[in-house]
């Protein structure tokens, strides 16, 4: 571990509240080490790599004696002297040739590791000859298969690359900064008990042509190919133990939304309030604003106005009874 001492100056203060706690983290870096059995392959592919994740990112060009498999305690002091939370050895082999560890460290210690071993007919970005895209810009990403959602080791490999190439969190969209694509997929179906298949990294750059229906509000997106194109072989695993993934997945109760009650949004983003009223008692609302509606004038059983309407019944007269009104001129 790396002695913490008291700053001395305004410049040590402000590197030490830089690798303090915060709410929301900065962020992460990446930290590529060259291995003691690297090789030039290794030196290219790692360069290109660390292309995609500029300028967050660090290099070392020494060669470094680490197994991390074995002792990771170096990589633990690296990541903590250098504020790296991701790690990339790479190293080749006899047994395990043109290999790359991802590793991700949680409080400057190991968390989980992954050797992916890259195939021989991988390309690097020097053999498209073609334009890139702008550093710094987020990516897009796609994961082709569905054992990225079911199978835990290939679960483990999308996790590692959205966290590798997530880049800065910010809510602003900007059209113009989709300018390339990360795609990963899984090449072919397997059963359980056969071998893992590979893992296919590619890489393409957007390009937009007016189209004929949409002109330019709606244009035709085409992906041309820029590279490196790697095809990885899944090696050794090692899995974050359960009380350090629960420590890690914590979230702080600041960053916490409060739900206001009886208050909704709708797919539309539309607000919608619910009010709880009281009992109403119907018979003690005040509605005698009007002369008609006095109790005077109130129908109760046994009125005047009942008596009225019986001498109409009894006092009924018919169409005969009634004189022509012909005959009462002559009289």
């Amino acid at each position: 571990m790396i002695r913490t001492v008291k700053p001395k100056n305004a410049r040590a203060k402000r590197a030490l509240e830089k690798k303090e706690a915060k709410l929301v983290e900065n962020t992460k870096q990446a930290l590529f080490i060259p291995g003691q059995t690297s090789n030039k392959a290794m030196h290219d592919i790692t360069v290109d790599l660390s292309a995609l994740k500029k300028p967050n990112m660090k290099r070392f060009n020494r060669k470094n004696e680490i197994r991390p498999f074995e002792d990771a305690s170096p990589l633990e002091f690296l990541s903590e002297k250098n504020d790296c939370s991701l790690l990339v050895l790479s190293s080749s082999s006899k047994k395990r040739r043109n290999n790359l560890t991802f590793v991700r460290t949680f409080g400057y210690k190991i968390y989980d590791m992954i050797e992916l071993q890259v195939a021989e007919n991988f390309k690097l970005l020097a053999d498209f000859h073609k334009e890139t895209f702008t550093l710094g810009l987020k990516p897009m990403m796609t994961f082709q298969g569905a054992a990225f959602d079911t199978h835990p080791v290939y679960q483990h490999v999308k996790s590692l690359f959205m966290d590798f190439f997530r880049g800065e969190t910010t809510t602003l969209q900007d059209v113009s900064g989709l300018q390339h694509v990360i795609s990963l997929t899984v090449c072919g179906d397997f059963q359980d008990g056969e071998p893992l298949p590979n893992v296919l990294f590619r890489v393409y750059k957007l390009k937009t042509y007016r189209s004929e229906q949409g002109g330019k509000k709606l244009p035709r997106v085409e992906l041309s190919e820029t590279g490196p194109r790697l095809d990885f072989k899944i090696g050794r695993i090692q899995t974050p133990s359960p009380d350090m993934a629960k420590e890690a997945m914590k979230r702080a109760k600041q960053l916490d939304v409060k739900m206001k009650k009886n208050v909704e949004l709708d797919s539309m983003g539309d607000k919608f309030g619910r009010i709880h009223m009281g009992k109403q008692d119907l018979q003690n609302m005040q509605t005698r604003k009007m002369k008609g509606l006095k109790s005077k004038f109130d129908q109760t059983p046994g009125s005047d106005d009942d008596e009225v309407y019986e001498d109409a019944e009894e006092s009924f007269v018919t169409a005969d009874d009634i004189e022509p009104a012909a005959k009462r001129q002559k009289n």
